[in-house]
């Protein structure tokens, strides 16, 4: 431990200091980009209607009954909107908190459970890891479950050190059930899958059955039933429909079945760690064997190998399911930034200085590679944007050079004088390195985001609105926009094309129009009506004589009201 502390020897002004300005970089971008589709839209949407309507108990998208998730994070976005307006910055404050919240979580861990100097490498590879860095910038629920499953986690180490008193193994135990009823109703039954089947396999493989007389089962339970089943016993009774469709379709079949058309190879997910992950990559071997051979407490608990096995069980699970997206694996990163920050304080000055190097080498590899972008571009996303993006990941990369030539400096320092704490401070800088790199090359994709969001079309959507009868229909002819509802405040009538809303559309039949035949016939009829069709559809629409009247259009969606006399 001695050893380790003369290894960190910042003093804690120097790490406060580096604590506040990593918080003003990571709030301070969250207001920059407008919301991108689907995620950021449909759950900024959910809780403005949430908001509107008062209803706590029904999660609806689009006026659309809506139970694929559970609604915590809903719930905090619209006290959000309640307390601060709507806007983005509101949309993405949850989910910013619990990303910088876990870094907090993961740093106090390692302190508690390794040491001083690993805390503060777990948090500085968490906040430098792109995955992680990345989505708790973005509105969407992975964030948030992930850091409710990680304080889950890290309250089990926690709990388990030996010199703990029973109340505080207890008071720990009592937060990592509280823990997993908050992610069960952030995203639903991983919460309880993961930390599950990682005691039970850590258990058979360390056969360290003492664990168990210390999980507190019979209050815990308890407390996880308080916490998380009153919602589902609220829904239920309003909704009869909602317990086949949340736990049967939506947690079961979507996991065994490919009903969701979101397949992947079983390999899909180790591009994802990698790229996710890629700052470390060059001491996960080293930090996977340390935690292997690491020794066990006095009490029997070993946990460098429940950290080890949270991983692989996540990534394993995730990898055999039919549905698969990119923020899935999450909750891995927390257990391995806390694996790789109990490495760190073991590295000497010649292995950190040849990391460094390779990393200068990929940065300038990847600038090179990033002249490709000049040359890419479609209908929705003309060259010029591309073109723009690349002068992001150029700053990015420049960015991320520069924080790697301090590290490599500092690194200097620390060969002369060993002890001088000039290594930790080698490592935070390259860490500091990697976080800019991410969050200016995210903050890139605004070259795109403000065209696939339909906050452009927004003010001159709205004014048309303003004109017409509150009662006006607004139709969503064959298509569902994400962002558009809430830039513009006011649900649509979906028609022919449900979308992930034909759940919802089916259990309110009187919500929806089946066909287009069915919406023109019913255009031709109102006398007041607004519609956001696709361009294509719009167009032959429009050489058949429908008459229409365009109110704003972009490449994507053009949207039209019906003519006045």
């Amino acid at each position: 431990m001695r050893a380790r502390t003369r290894w960190l020897s910042l003093a804690p002004a120097a790490l406060l200091l580096v604590t506040l300005l990593f918080a003003i970089g990571w709030f301070a971008q969250l207001d920059y980009r407008h919301l991108i589709p689907s995620d950021e839209g449909r759950y900024a949407e959910m809780a403005r209607e949430m908001f509107v309507s008062g209803d706590w108990i029904t999660p609806r998208y689009n006026g659309y009954k809506y139970f694929e998730k559970p609604p915590l994070q809903i719930w905090i976005n619209a006290l959000t909107f309640a307390w601060f307006g709507m806007g983005e910055w509101q949309a993405r404050l949850y989910t910013a908190l619990s990303g910088f919240a876990g870094i907090l979580l993961v740093g106090y861990t390692g302190t508690r459970v390794f040491n001083a100097a690993a805390g503060v490498m777990a948090a500085a590879v968490l906040a430098s890891s792109p995955y992680w860095n990345l989505m708790g910038h973005y509105d969407m629920l992975d964030t948030g479950v992930s850091f409710w499953m990680a304080l889950s986690l890290c309250a089990l180490l926690i709990a388990q050190l030996p010199d703990s008193s029973r109340a505080a193994q207890r008071g720990w135990m009592w937060a990592c059930w509280a823990a997993m009823a908050l992610a069960l109703l952030s995203k639903g039954l991983t919460a309880l899958i993961v930390p599950g089947a990682t005691v039970i396999l850590y258990s058979l493989l360390s056969r360290d059955w003492a664990l168990w007389k210390r999980l507190h089962l019979a209050s815990g339970a308890l407390i996880f039933t308080i916490v998380a089943a009153p919602w589902f016993v609220l829904v239920q009774r309003a909704n009869p429909e909602f317990a086949h469709y949340f736990f049967v379709v939506q947690q079961f079949q979507r996991y065994l079945t490919p009903a969701q058309h979101r397949p992947g190879p079983i390999y899909y997910f180790v591009p994802v760690l990698l790229i996710g992950l890629l700052p470390w990559l060059s001491v996960c071997c080293q930090s996977v064997r340390l935690a292997l051979r690491a020794p066990r407490q006095t009490n029997g608990f070993a946990p460098a190998k429940m950290l080890l096995v949270w991983s692989a069980f996540t990534f394993a699970f995730f990898s055999v399911s039919h549905s698969k997206l990119i923020p899935y694996t999450l909750p891995i990163a927390p257990a391995l930034a806390l694996t790789i920050g109990a490495y760190l304080p073991a590295l000497r000055a010649p292995q950190w200085r040849r990391h460094l190097l390779a990393y200068l080498v990929l940065l300038v590899l990847a600038a090179f590679g990033a002249l490709v972008l000049a040359h890419l571009g479609d209908a929705k996303n003309p060259p010029a944007l591309y073109r723009k993006f690349q002068l992001w990941i150029y700053a990015a990369l420049a960015t991320c050079f520069v924080f790697t030539l301090v590290a490599l400096w500092l690194n200097r320092l620390a060969l002369r004088a060993p002890a001088s704490g000039a290594l930790a401070a080698s490592v935070v800088a390259f860490a500091f390195g990697w976080f800019a790199l991410a969050a200016i090359g995210g903050n890139g994709h605004e070259a795109f985001g403000r065209y696939s969001s339909g906050a452009l079309l927004a003010p001159a959507v709205k004014a048309e609105l303003a004109k017409l009868p509150p009662d006006t229909p607004f139709y969503s002819v064959d298509m569902l926009d994400h962002t558009l509802p809430f830039y513009i405040g006011h649900t649509m009538i979906m028609v022919h094309h449900g979308d992930e809303l034909s759940f919802g559309a089916s259990l309110e039949p009187y919500r929806w129009v089946p066909t287009v035949d069915d919406w023109v016939a019913l255009w031709k009829r109102k006398r007041y009506a607004m519609a956001l069709l696709p361009p294509a559809l719009y167009q032959r629409l429009a050489a058949e004589g429908l008459p229409m009247r365009v109110i704003a259009r972009d490449l994507r969606r053009v949207m039209v009201a019906r003519p006045q006399p």
